[in-house]
């Protein structure tokens, strides 16, 4: 007979935005390191059919798995947490519930019945759970649902995640709730009560948490843990004290040494396994160590949220650990670098080099021209990511080829010299939603490039999410120029990379490569990149750059 399926669904109350995401993939990330095979899967209350629509500014970044799946920002974390790669299954949004609902409503499948939010719905909700990790052949299943117990948009998935104990066995499920406490500065206390009051709405809805994780920016006292207890009827050896850590990296070590892998062994009747969490553990040493600084410019015009550019972050911090050095992030308004009477030196300075990342949209793209001209001329480590890769090829055509009027058809759809057009596939398309050229692809890469250096390899796959490429019209003038075609398609119809000749290190790529980099395995663009940044910053003072405060939780 075969071992059913383990599955600990997290939720969350008080607050949206605590840290469920961190706290799943810490779960995945300690039962990884016993040996079990792991699913992650994120549940989103939004009517969207996947994030891919969404407002990177509003809602943080796009994450595209190998599939092409596009996806909340949480599976990014989930894959650098636990090192396994995704898929479409792993995140399923409302819309694409309903949109299911509505196809069979449609095919006849519900002839004679009147379609409900129960059974109907929920029961979609939870084929689309069962199925993803039957798919991925996973002894244990950790779901996430989005929002916050009491949210009208969520109850479905809730109501699933309630009837799951009763269809597959109480010994089968484990749900784990994420509260936050406040802090109240005038009595200087950390109050229990909003916690205490979400996890009576769980209750009320028929769900009784077996552990509890409590989020905080100061230490809870142990009275406070009893209370919550008491309010969960659980030991309080069940209710975890998340205060924020010094790195998002440490939570995994946090709900070890509190005993949660002993208990979801106990709750879920696995037989105990002592975790291998030593390449862990070094990881957090070295995060948590002193190390030189180096300043890096992310030249963008989402400039007010982390969470926009998070996978760039991340793959930076990597890279730097992988070179024992810390990186701080100074932000480049790409909006104020496009004015005409911008101090393109002044806002540029102080950095030892600098990341153009993806990105959609004509605003800021002048101050993205002019970052990569900048970058050139001075002779700074630039890293260009989709659109970065886009925005050096019109800064190349109209300051070395001398073509004034190079553009982007995406910005201009009557440039003279449109260096970079949409591909010829996509100008039929209509619908936006999931239309792009997206998931993996393979790039042969040219020998003796940096490119190659990095990779070390032939051929590479990485990760899409564009509609617009290298106009191969131009090919000929841009490596008579200077220009390095460093990757391409194996088909020879797409240019994936480039590089300049006569530059200490300048690459761009059409991928995304940041979605692939890991903490304890930094991705070879970025570990090549901060190479060569940490060489050219010894010639430039770090002090008076502002650090972002990258390590609260998400």
């Amino acid at each position: 007979m075969e071992k059913p399926i383990k599955f600990i669904f997290v939720t969350g109350g008080v607050l949206s935005g605590l840290g469920k995401g961190i706290c799943a993939a810490s779960i995945g990330n300690i039962l990884k390191a016993r040996g079990y095979k792991i699913f992650m899967q994120k549940l989103d209350q939004y009517l969207n059919y996947d994030a891919g629509t969404l407002n990177p500014g509003e809602h943080g970044e796009v994450f595209v798995t190998e599939d092409g799946a596009e996806t909340d920002l949480d599976l990014g974390h989930y894959e650098r947490f636990v090192d396994i790669n995704l898929s479409q299954d792993s995140s399923i949004m409302t819309g694409r519930i309903y949109s299911d609902i509505i196809a069979r409503e449609r095919r006849g499948d519900y002839l004679g019945k009147t379609v409900q939010v129960i059974p109907h719905l929920t029961n979609v909700v939870k084929e689309f759970i069962l199925k993803g990790a039957e798919k991925a052949n996973a002894d244990v299943a950790i779901v996430e649902v989005g929002g916050t117990v009491g949210d009208h948009e969520g109850f479905h998935f809730l109501e699933a995640i309630r009837e799951m104990r009763y269809d597959i066995g109480i010994d089968n499920v484990m749900y784990c709730h994420t509260v936050f406490l406040p802090y109240l500065g005038v009595t200087k206390e950390v109050k229990t009560r909003p916690a205490q009051f979400s996890i009576r709405d769980l209750q009320g809805i028929g769900i009784t948490p077996d552990a509890v994780f409590c989020r905080s920016d100061q230490a809870i006292p142990k009275g406070g843990l009893e209370k919550i207890a008491r309010a969960a009827n659980l030991p309080v050896t069940s209710i975890v004290p998340l205060q924020t850590a010094s790195t998002v990296y440490e939570v995994p070590l946090t709900l070890e040494n509190y005993g949660l892998g002993a208990i979801i062994e106990q709750r879920l009747h696995l037989t105990p396994q002592q975790p291998d969490l030593l390449e862990w553990r070094d990881l957090v040493g070295k995060i948590k160590s002193d190390k030189r600084k180096v300043n890096i410019g992310i030249v963008a015009k989402y400039t007010t949220m982390e969470d926009t550019y998070i996978c760039v972050f991340e793959a930076l911090k990597a890279a730097g650990w992988h070179h024992n050095v810390d990186i701080n992030i100074k932000w480049i308004d790409a909006e104020e670098l496009s004015s005409p009477t911008a101090n393109v030196t002044e806002l540029m300075s102080g950095c030892a080099g600098y990341v153009v990342p993806g990105g959609f949209g004509i605003r800021g793209i002048e101050g993205k021209i002019k970052a990569a001209q900048y970058a050139r001329e001075h002779e700074i480590p630039y890293l260009g990511l989709c659109l970065g890769l886009q925005v050096a090829v019109i800064e190349f055509a109209r300051n070395v080829l001398g073509w004034g009027k190079a553009h982007s058809t995406e910005f201009d759809e009557k440039s003279l010299q449109p260096v970079i057009h949409i591909m010829e596939y996509q100008k039929t398309i209509v619908n936006k939603g999931g239309t792009m050229r997206l998931g993996a692809y393979p790039t042969r890469l040219k020998k003796g490039t940096r490119l190659h250096e990095a990779y070390r390899e032939d051929e590479i796959s990485e990760r899409h999410r564009h509609r617009f490429e290298f106009n191969n019209k131009y090919r000929k003038d841009f490596e008579k120029a200077g220009m390095i075609l460093a990757g391409i398609s194996p088909s020879n119809e797409l240019v994936e990379a480039i590089e300049l000749k006569d530059h200490p290190w300048f690459v761009a790529v059409q991928y995304h490569p940041e979605f692939k980099s890991r903490p304890n395995r930094p991705h070879p663009l970025f570990r090549d990149f901060v190479g060569a940044v940490i060489k050219s910053s010894s010639l430039l003072d770090v002090d008076g750059v502002t650090s972002v405060r990258l390590e609260t939780l998400v």
